[in-house]
């Protein structure tokens, strides 16, 4: 995957760092071009090619882990949210009905895997499994997700950058037209489960039609975090806001 350079979302990354107070947050938004670049082409034979499995063949998705669409809360924050429930392949009340999990292929779960070895290169997602992520039912549902959670964190800061970054989003990568998916890893998988870390989301806004992932990783910071005090806008980067 190779990373797409914008200047409008680095200034929209700059306004991403956000801070009450009582928490700091931490986001990102990058761009990656399908096309497989370095080592990718023998991993993707790999995984693809291995075990009678094609690009075609398809995986379980897991529900947003805990039922909160995309996004991991500590404990002492998860009973700020609604959460909504899921039967994944299991018989409802009713003995005749089943419910069925989504399903990825392996070729869309590559480009999801690669997207995150790209922006995270100190962590290794190669053996990520399906399960490890999600398929979100709608783009006004993770935007209400992902709304109502900054809103509740930093309230007005974020009110002030809102409009901006979704109409940079839409522009970029055309909301409508995507596929969406989350990352819900375990906590030894997370690059975001380190102490202090109080939330943390990793939304895939994927345009088939463009070859483009877009991830919006995002995650906020108790102040009794050593990184609380490590991350911060400079001068110049405080100049990008808008």
């Amino acid at each position: 995957m190779k990373l797409l350079e914008s200047s409008r979302f680095e200034a929209i990354n700059s306004a991403l760092f956000l801070e009450n107070g009582e928490s700091k947050i931490v986001g990102r938004i990058e761009s990656y071009s399908c096309k497989m670049i370095g080592t990718e082409k023998q991993f993707y034979k790999k995984f693809n090619c291995e075990e009678g499995r094609t690009p075609q063949t398809l995986e379980a998705l897991s529900p947003p882990q805990n039922g909160y669409g995309g996004y991991s809360l500590s404990p002492t924050q998860s009973n700020q949210f609604h959460s909504r429930t899921y039967s994944i392949g299991s018989r409802s009340s009713d003995e005749d009905e089943i419910t069925m999990c989504d399903t990825i292929s392996r070729k869309t779960l590559f480009y999801l895997i690669s997207t995150l070895n790209s922006a995270f290169p100190d962590y290794n997602f190669s053996d990520a499994k399906g399960s490890e992520f999600s398929k979100e039912p709608s783009l006004q549902y993770v935007i209400s997700n992902i709304d109502g959670l900054l809103s509740v964190t930093v309230g007005e800061p974020y009110a002030k950058i809102h409009d901006k970054m979704w109409q940079t989003l839409n522009e970029e990568i055309c909301l409508p037209e995507c596929f969406i998916y989350s990352y819900n890893p375990d906590l030894a998988s997370d690059p975001f489960g380190e102490d202090g870390s109080l939330w943390s989301f990793n939304y895939f806004f994927y345009n088939r039609k463009m070859k483009r992932v877009v991830l919006f990783t995002c995650r906020a910071l108790s102040p009794f975090s050593q990184e609380y005090f490590e991350t911060g806008l400079g001068p110049d980067e405080e100049a990008l806001l808008f």
